[in-house]
């Protein structure tokens, strides 16, 4: 079982910055894919972002369309924490943002490929 925890979530003006940090505690070594997804109000969870291990030296990272250009996701395998920068906030990026991880990365973009996810942490972006 891995445990999860999200920071840095916040508010912020259109065409801001905020970068969102996930720790990671447990069975990490098990660990090969780990995602962002967003849930907005009425709206269903959507995957944002997820970074896809390879071997110790290789990820792939993959992104929405939505975001593409503008979000950032990376990892400090040392310190066990994900990250996702997110430029050029749009209102529409409002939402909650969950970290998630999974053993296997078939459908890393999928919230049905998850197991492990943290609580969230609420992004906010005003116009």
């Amino acid at each position: 079982k891995v445990q999860l925890v999200e920071s840095g979530g916040g508010s912020v003006q259109a065409g801001g910055s905020l970068r969102l940090s996930c720790s990671a505690s447990g069975d990490t070594y098990s660990i090969n894919c780990m995602g962002w997804f967003r849930q907005a109000p009425g709206k269903e969870r959507e995957g944002v972002a997820a970074l896809v291990t390879v071997n110790a030296r290789t990820y792939y990272a993959y992104y929405a369309d939505s975001v593409k250009g503008r979000f950032i996701i990376s990892q400090d395998k040392a310190k066990n924490t994900l990250y996702l920068q997110m430029n050029s906030l749009k209102p529409e990026d409002t939402a909650m943002y969950y970290c998630a991880a999974a053993v296997t990365c078939a459908r890393r973009l999928e919230e049905v490929g998850y197991s492990n996810w943290g609580q969230g942490t609420q992004v906010t972006v005003s116009s």
